[in-house]
């Protein structure tokens, strides 16, 4: 297969999308960080050196063939598995936020789940590639396929981490429509999966409080519905332009941590409308470019790889905007290369680096 320069569109949404991201780390946490670590810096520092780090594994990874990590995909999916089982022992697991989620390494934390993502993109690719044929039959395509996935999948839900299996989920099952299953076998499970989603939001308290306060947020103005009504008030004062870049007023104290989650209230409260619009463009242009690789990748496991990078990309994307514009519950889902976090910037730039060498190959 002939190879070709990088997909230029590409590169420059990322690096786009990248570099205003650090500046938004910056505006949104310098005042949190100040308070909390007498320095302003703190995370916009931290972000810059994952970005770097994420920044060399997407160079690295978009320089080596993708088809070299057929081969690797499943010794890949194991270790993420195991790492999925160790962050759940006490004593390894970290607890945040009420969930097990990170495994303590030196002064920084990783998100096996974050990785379990792409080793299972990585995986079910391959999978798929190799069982076409067979993905119009329930048992021997389907089912297989959609087993492959639910493991994983409960292991995130005992930490619990709704949010990212949810994207995950999300992301398989669109890879397994374009490899050819029937719309039929996705009915078949659609009553099954409503029920086991109400199952796990009934589950948790803190689930049904939050769906309370998406419905109902002035019900619980101080509790439950604190995080979506700070967010329409930053919002809001935005209007067209916004107040200006660093002159947000809901980052002082208001919005719970606003380099993360919320941070996309922050930056369409500083730079407003066409800001949000920018930023939203360059995600269009991603897709875009992501699309038309996996349409042109010279076989179906690269297709499918690149499919399953830039769906789960415009999953977050759209499952976080839609949290912070009020328009579903708040689900603890971050705003890929934008907010602020570790695992899961560095983890979204190497990914992009496979998606970059799909590119390469394209057939036009």
């Amino acid at each position: 297969m002939e190879e070709k320069k990088p997909d230029l569109w590409l590169v420059v949404a990322i690096l786009g999308i990248l570099i205003i991201g650090i500046v938004m780390v910056y505006s949104s946490s310098s005042i949190w960080s100040d308070y909390k670590f007498d320095d302003p810096w703190f995370y916009a520092k931290r972000q810059i050196l994952f970005a770097a780090a994420g920044l060399v594994a997407m160079f690295v990874l978009s320089r080596i063939p993708y088809y070299v990590w057929h081969a690797h995909s499943k010794i890949i999916l194991i270790i993420c598995l195991v790492f999925l089982v160790l962050v759940l022992i006490p004593g390894v697991g970290m607890v945040r936020g009420g969930a097990r989620s990170w495994i303590g390494v030196g002064m920084f934390s990783i998100q096996p789940s974050e990785f379990m993502k792409l080793g299972l993109i990585l995986f079910l690719a391959r999978f798929l590639s190799e069982r076409q044929k067979r993905m119009n039959s329930f048992q021997q395509g389907f089912l297989p396929g959609l087993a492959l996935i639910l493991f994983p999948f409960a292991l995130i839900m005992l930490q619990p981490d709704l949010g990212t299996g949810v994207v995950m989920v999300g992301t398989c099952l669109v890879m397994m429509f374009t490899a050819g299953a029937r719309i039929a076998h996705f009915m078949w499970i659609a009553g099954a999966g409503v029920a086991g989603m109400i199952g796990l939001i009934a589950s948790a308290p803190y689930r049904i409080q939050r769906i309370t306060a998406f419905l109902h947020p002035w019900e619980d103005p101080l509790g439950a519905g604190f995080q979506i009504i700070q967010s329409l008030y930053a919002i809001g004062p935005g209007g067209l332009l916004g107040l200006g870049l660093g002159n947000s007023m809901q980052k002082f104290f208001y919005l719970p941590e606003p380099q993360t989650d919320f941070i996309f209230a922050v930056l369409a409260e500083e730079l407003g409308f066409f800001g949000g619009v920018l930023v939203l463009g360059l995600f269009f242009i991603l897709l875009w470019r992501g699309i038309r690789a996996s349409l042109l990748a010279p076989d179906l496991f690269g297709s499918l790889l690149a499919l399953g990078i830039v769906g789960m990309i415009s999953i977050q994307v759209m499952i976080n905007v839609s949290v912070v514009t009020g328009l579903i519950p708040v689900t603890g889902i971050t705003l890929p290369l934008v907010s602020y976090g570790g695992s899961s910037l560095t983890l979204t730039l190497a990914s992009l680096g496979l998606l970059l060498s799909v590119s390469r190959f394209s057939t036009k």
